[in-house]
């Protein structure tokens, strides 16, 4: 299941606009050691991403481009179901799907992979090794005490798309609240492909893991022949849990806490975002 948000131009001109990022409290190391701390929010993703493959939801996606009179001048929307087949195979039924009318971006495949893999990511065992991860130091994020950390590829291979940039973990759950940062990718010679920095949000939904819930992102992407504005929104809503036979056994918290067995669950839903949808 691979999709993303890639964006191409024509041009106009606009100011850059991102989310302005606090410094983090980095003063001193943390009581554990940050090799640790690294280790064990990495098996918590991976046991978040085995759980989350026992979930279905729905993702909601818009891209508004906006004219050099900051008014929208086209849009894209898509609203997809994330459900489970006959044999168990997790499929993407389209619910929603207007005509685009967005004039100075296209949408190629590595953005629908972005969509899939990088504006919701997790940082897992299997790709762990492909990153290089820096402790920055303490930070809140709302009401919620987190560790920070820059993640940036090692090595660009082609035909990957990887995450760059910021990720908040919570000391308790130690998995990743929040993340702030952008796709990318190798670069074709000539290649004018421009991709914007996005913030995206987890909530907890079954009071044990972090799903994501909500990703935005305000940019001014900058082409060769001009800049184009753009907002991005997503949301990913009404999470159930599948109803089938399997359990799955989580491992061990940071303190060494004994594993333990879930079962089949009743839906749950989790609240959308605040930021308003146009």
């Amino acid at each position: 299941m691979k999709t993303m948000l890639r964006f191409r131009r024509t041009a106009l001109p606009f100011l850059l606009a991102f989310p302005a990022l606090a410094a983090p409290a980095a003063t001193s190391q943390p009581e554990i050691p940050v090799e640790r701390i690294v280790q064990s929010f990495i098996d918590k993703e991976t046991e978040f991403a085995k759980a989350r493959e026992a979930y279905t939801y729905r993702q909601t996606v818009k891209v508004l481009e906006y004219g050099n009179d900051n008014r929208e001048r086209g849009r894209f929307e898509l609203v997809q179901d994330v459900i489970f087949g006959p044999d168990r195979e997790r499929t993407e039924r389209v619910v929603y799907a207007p005509v685009s009318t967005l004039k100075g971006l296209i949408l190629t495949p590595n953005d629908m992979q972005d969509l899939r893999d990088v504006q919701p990511f997790v940082m897992t065992r299997e790709n762990a090794h492909e990153y290089r991860v820096d402790y920055l130091g303490e930070q809140q994020v709302d009401e919620i005490e987190t560790y920070m950390f820059s993640v940036k590829p090692k090595k660009i291979e082609k035909g990957k798309r990887y995450f760059e940039g910021q990720v908040w973990v919570d000391k308790i759950d130690l998995q990743i609240v929040k993340t702030y940062g952008k796709g990318v990718g190798h670069r074709k010679k000539n290649d004018d492909e421009q991709f914007p920095r996005f913030e995206t949000y987890r909530d907890q939904v079954d009071g044990k893991y972090w799903f994501p819930i909500y990703t935005s992102a305000r940019d001014t992407l900058q082409f060769k022949s001009g800049s184009i504005k753009m907002r991005m929104i997503i949301k990913y809503e009404d999470y159930k849990r599948f109803r089938g036979e399997a359990t799955i056994t989580f491992g061990e918290t940071l303190e060494g806490g004994a594993a333990e067995e879930t079962g089949e669950q009743q839906p749950v839903s989790v609240r959308p975002g605040t930021e308003p949808v146009p």
